[in-house]
């Protein structure tokens, strides 16, 4: 009777939780680009053969374009700021976007817009994060392209 009781209560607590609304976290935030490119990490990870720039910059002539691409990434956000942790995350998409444009020979990703799900937002300077509760995410599309020195 006692473990009875006790496996009610424990399916009881099981099925109130599972009927209350969940509160994920997704904070947006739009934050420069050119934080991302100046962290130390950066200056480590990106080597200066491929440049990067956002939809609306001012870039080099485009000769050929050879893809579009999309980088999305994740990372931990637990015990960063949403601001570091955000900067993590865009630093692994451009990383994703440099091995890509070796692959296919080019020097430039242009045209860069944030595509957090599939939504394209432009902005000359900055790149849209969403931040949850433990997961950060940056999602950015963009053209690889060879560009004129």
């Amino acid at each position: 009777m006692k473990h009875t009781r006790l496996a009610l209560m424990a399916l009881a607590a099981v099925a109130t939780l599972h009927a209350l609304p969940a509160n994920a976290r997704d904070t947006k935030l739009m934050l420069p680009l050119e934080d991302v490119l100046n962290m130390p990490e950066a200056k480590e990870k990106l080597d200066g053969k491929v440049r990067f720039f956002l939809a609306g910059q001012k870039t080099p002539k485009v000769l050929e374009v050879r893809s579009t691409e999309v980088s999305n990434r994740k990372t931990n956000g637990v015990g960063k700021s949403d601001e570091e942790a955000c900067r993590w995350a865009a630093l692994g998409a451009l990383v994703a976007f440099q091995d890509k444009a070796r692959e296919l020979g080019v020097n430039g990703v242009v045209d860069l817009v944030s595509y957090y799900k599939k939504d394209e937002v432009q902005d000359s300077a900055n790149y849209e994060c969403h931040a949850g509760s433990v997961v950060v995410g940056v999602a950015l599309k963009g053209k690889l392209a060879r560009i004129a020195n």
